[in-house]
């Protein structure tokens, strides 16, 4: 577990399905506290869960929320609701796509983007056509959290091409995509949390305005 600010952690697990030494072989998950609410993104419990489990079960209180930014990003979401549904009040919210991805939905509520999430968070949708993915905004930290579309490589944000880069892809991310990020940079955050690559601690804001202004970036594992 990586300390990024008070109450605010960082931690990383092997990929399932990447190989390791490839870029996104390790992806990161990040647990805040939020008045009386643990939040929980994008969880995926490495194979020695103990220090991550210790962490959250310092800090529980009365609610645990887990939030997921992507369907893709389900993972452990469920094992931990099962884990601490006795101790909390403990709900999953996320995309209606993360539905299919539960065997059981009692605990699941779909993200209404730009309506309160436990915590103060907010989910806001990007891409046109509109994507599944709903980058996460925690208040409480000024925190941006992104699931694919935006990534850390080289000590810099990149927008994440899930194509080859040539004329026409650079172009889509220039004139489509990367206008429906713009609106973020209108929200109070200093940090950016990828769950790819490293955290920018610090100076998030520019960061990702450099990264919509600049090319995509594309790498497939």
């Amino acid at each position: 577990m990586q300390k990024l600010s008070d109450g605010l952690w960082r931690w990383t697990a092997r990929h399932p399905e990447w190989h390791p030494g490839e870029f996104g072989a390790q992806v990161a998950s990040f647990a805040a506290q939020a008045g009386d609410t643990t939040l929980l993104i994008d969880p995926l419990l490495p194979p020695e869960p103990e220090p991550v489990l210790r962490a959250v079960e310092e800090t529980l209180a009365d609610r645990l929320a887990i939030l997921i930014t992507i369907p893709y990003h389900v993972r452990s979401s469920e094992e931990l609701w099962r884990r601490y549904a006795q101790n909390a009040e403990t709900t999953i919210h996320g995309h209606r796509a993360c539905r299919k991805r539960l065997t059981d939905e009692s605990a699941f509520r779909e993200i209404e983007p730009g309506v309160p999430l436990p915590g103060g968070a907010t989910a806001h949708t990007i891409g046109k056509p509109r994507r599944y993915e709903m980058p996460l905004h925690i208040p409480s930290h000024e925190v941006l959290t992104f699931g694919d579309a935006v990534v850390e490589a080289d000590g810099e944000l990149r927008v994440w091409a899930t194509d080859k880069v040539d004329g026409k892809v650079e172009r889509f991310y220039r004139e489509r995509f990367n206008p429906t990020l713009e609106p973020l940079l209108e929200l109070p955050f200093d940090a950016v949390l990828p769950t790819h690559g490293q955290p920018i601690v610090e100076n998030g804001k520019k960061a990702l305005g450099k990264a919509l202004r600049g090319k995509p970036w594309y790498h497939h594992g």
